[in-house]
């Protein structure tokens, strides 16, 4: 069956905003329920791992799903049913090991990612790790399964995938909390609390993996043919391989982030809190954008169509520019109130808004880096480079290491020794510095990769994105302040919707002027049908 670029990033859009909105509600209730108490705290922790592999390997845009579609989209469909069986008995084994491991190994995990954690933090922690350890198995399956609906054009399943990890998330937790009907402020309440949502987490697990199954039913996916000698399971594998390490050093960042934050206060809930925010509008331009592209990428690859794989690259690296600068000068312009809408009741007090609001800011400021590079990553998996990326992301997680010390003040024995200490936001500071980094050194090795492949005006745009994102939230913040509305839930949304709009139109009134042809129609970015052989 054809499909457009614009069908599937409509139907991948729609699934991802419903999943997005599903996972709203739940922060919300976490939120509400827990705040950044110890409950919330300790599971940010215990799920570091759980976290890790699901993200990494179950997320759609993980290096198990880039590398399935990536290989299967050049083979017939009769040889794509013994690759993919294959894959999925050794994947299945390998994991099922290291869940066990993770397992009876929990509580030396838990002392080494978060040293300073309080003894009740640390051993409800443990126990909460134990509980999630087999996510580390079916997040190997999600996103084989995803890679495999994606190749016969099966794009809604795993885009409201999501939805169904939320929903037990949501009604253990509402149970939890209807039955105590009380604060959360005793040592039992804090266990009992944190069990409950390590336990929901786990069954929203498998349920993603269960919602998927009669897809794969369906299309006749599971044939049990296996074959481990197959051309198309090494290929397969020299890119999960490569891909996984240098996205696993992404996230690895993520436990870097966390390991010095647990010598900060409400460090690790304020981070969750903060990155779902940014990951909800997030996730939904990547998704929209990279999954459909990311075949067509490889099918120009393969046909040397340079002149139109240039094209394509450059708008998805542009429209990639252009809603990132302006989503991220939304978050910095109206960062509190954000906050407050969607967190300011219940537990959450106004010390975790003041926080989460301070990391939004950081977030939004390292927004644009952190999309591009995801897309430049995923078109060296397509240009058969995955090595390239896991030696850029290998410098990174050194360097982030260096600078969350340096971030934080660089604590030692002898007190702190760095004239710069942005408290937790300087963790988000750190990782959006080396993801501009990373973009830039991707952005020069491409040159080399695709002939004919220029940078300058790619930059040159971008340097102007930053100066109407600059200009917007400047704007915006001032008008902010003069706004005299009541400070309760109907008077900051409506503020927060009024001033969203006017900054939107505001951004791309002025990078019109600056002549970034992208914004004159970005529906050029999608036109036309764009055949999947």
């Amino acid at each position: 069956m054809i499909k457009s670029i614009k069908k599937i990033a409509l139907t991948i859009s729609l699934g991802t905003i419903l999943s997005k909105l599903v996972g709203f509600i739940r922060q919300f209730v976490l939120a509400g329920i827990f705040g950044i108490g110890i409950s919330y705290d300790a599971y940010n922790y215990a799920y570091i791992l759980p976290g890790f592999f699901l993200v990494l390997l179950g997320g759609v845009n993980g290096p198990f799903h880039n590398a399935i579609v990536t290989v299967l989209s050049k083979k017939e469909s009769n040889e794509n049913k013994v690759i993919i069986n294959t894959v999925h008995l050794i994947v299945t084994l390998l994991l099922l090991i290291i869940s066990i491991i993770i397992f009876f190994l929990a509580d030396s995990i838990i002392f080494i990612t978060a040293p300073g954690l309080e003894e009740i933090a640390h051993k409800l922690a443990t126990i909460q790790l134990r509980i999630m350890s087999p996510i580390i198995l079916f997040s190997g399956l999600i996103g084989l399964n995803f890679g495999s609906l994606n190749i016969v054009n099966e794009f809604l399943i795993p885009s409201l995938s999501p939805i169904f990890s939320s929903i037990p998330i949501i009604a253990l937790t509402i149970f939890f909390w209807l039955s105590n009907n009380q604060a959360i402020n005793s040592n039992e309440l804090i266990m009992k609390g944190g069990i409950i949502l390590a336990i929901a987490t786990l069954i929203g697990a498998i349920t993603q993996w269960l919602v998927q199954l009669p897809k794969l039913i369906e299309n006749k996916i599971f044939k049990f043919k296996i074959d481990i000698k197959h051309p198309g399971v090494k290929e397969v594998f020299s890119i999960i391989a490569p891909a996984t390490i240098a996205s696993g050093m992404l996230q690895f960042n993520v436990f870097t982030d966390l390991f010095f934050a647990s010598n900060i206060e409400g460090a690790a809930a304020g981070l969750g809190y903060a990155t779902f925010l940014i990951q909800a509008p997030l996730g939904i331009i990547s998704n929209s954008l990279v999954i459909p592209l990311l075949p067509i990428f490889s099918k120009l690859s393969i046909q040397k169509d340079h002149s139109k794989l240039i094209l394509k690259i450059r708008q998805g690296l542009m429209f990639s520019s252009i809603t990132m600068f302006c989503l991220g000068s939304l978050f910095l312009s109206l960062s509190r109130p954000i906050t407050m809408i969607f967190y300011g009741r219940g537990e959450f007090d106004f010390q975790a808004i003041d926080l989460v609001s301070k990391l939004l800011i950081a977030y939004g400021v390292g927004m644009p880096a952190y999309l591009a590079r995801d897309l430049l990553v995923r078109i060296f998996y397509v240009l058969n480079d995955a090595k390239k990326t896991l030696k850029i992301s290998s410098l990174g997680i050194i360097l982030n290491i260096i600078l969350d010390w340096i971030f934080i003040g660089g604590p030692s024995p002898w007190g702190e020794v760095s004239p710069f200490n942005f408290g937790a936001p300087g963790l988000v500071y750190a990782t959006a510095s080396i993801n501009l980094l990373s973009c830039l050194i991707l952005l020069v090795e491409l040159t080399k990769k695709v002939k004919d492949f220029s940078i300058r005006n790619i930059l040159s745009d971008n340097l102007k994105l930053t100066l109407a994102a600059i200009f917007s939230s400047i704007f915006i913040s001032r008008i902010s302040i003069y706004m005299n509305l009541q400070v309760d839930f109907i008077g900051l949304l409506f503020k927060t919707i009024l001033l969203s709009a006017l900054l939107i139109l505001i951004f791309f009134l002025t990078t019109n002027l600056l002549g970034i042809k992208e914004i004159k129609d970005l529906k050029n970015i999608f036109k036309g049908k764009i055949i999947l052989p």
